[in-house]
């Protein structure tokens, strides 16, 4: 019988595994500043880090300023983008924060989660990617891949995102929010994928893992 665990100390001993296997934690989407790390994030929803890292720098080989990203018809952006999927949304939604960048914020992509989330396309979960990445405030941005893993290790009760951005933040110190939702994402991406994967052979799963992955693999 698998030994029971509080999820205070579930977490300490999933933040020493991640920590071992991911002491460096570099940031997935390739970007020069915060305003080009803002556009990656949203040009990542529903699109892998690998596309939006592809597609991204011919969008600012034209445009890596709010002020030149003005200047581009939305037809123009979307034309570029269009591999990342949802690009008429997309397209509009970099045209309009570009200009509300220059209009609001002198051009500069604003340091605050109020500000940040209430440019077009901005949710909360790019907010905090930004927050966290482009100006170091403790934040937990969880995506679906790391509300996955959290109902996985049983450190949520996996109900929404929301829930569990409360729960890991709960668990987790505040000052290790920052490297740790980094750490889910590239343990999630080798280790604990969702589809074709092994409980027994994920090195935090067949420990601390939901009693429903063995009972799914057995059956």
């Amino acid at each position: 019988m698998k030994k029971r665990y509080s999820r205070k100390e579930k977490a300490d001993a999933i933040g020493r595994i991640l920590d071992e296997l991911y002491p460096d934690t570099p940031i997935p989407l390739d970007h020069r500043d915060p305003y080009t790390l803002l556009i990656a994030v949203l040009l990542s929803a529903q699109c892998t880090d690998e596309r939006v890292n592809r597609i991204s720098p011919l969008l600012f080989a034209e445009a890596e300023t709010p002020q030149e990203m003005v200047k581009l018809e939305v037809p123009e952006i979307e034309d570029i983008i269009r591999p990342c999927g949802l690009a008429p949304r997309k397209a509009r939604a970099i045209r309009d924060l570009s200009n509300i960048l220059l209009e609001e914020h002198g051009g500069r992509v604003p340091a605050s989660f109020e500000a940040l989330e209430a440019l077009p396309g901005v949710g909360h979960k790019t907010a905090s990617v930004v927050m966290s990445q482009a100006f170091g405030e403790p934040a937990f941005p969880v995506d679906t891949h790391i509300h996955r893993l959290a109902y996985r290790w049983t450190l949520s009760t996996g109900k929404n995102v929301v829930q569990t951005e409360k729960d890991l933040k709960k668990v987790f110190p505040r000052e290790s929010w920052n490297k740790r939702h980094l750490q889910i994402i590239f343990f999630g991406r080798e280790y604990c994928p969702a589809r074709g994967h092994d409980p027994q052979a994920c090195p935090i799963c067949r420990k601390y893992g939901r009693r429903s992955l063995f009972k799914a693999q057995k059956g």
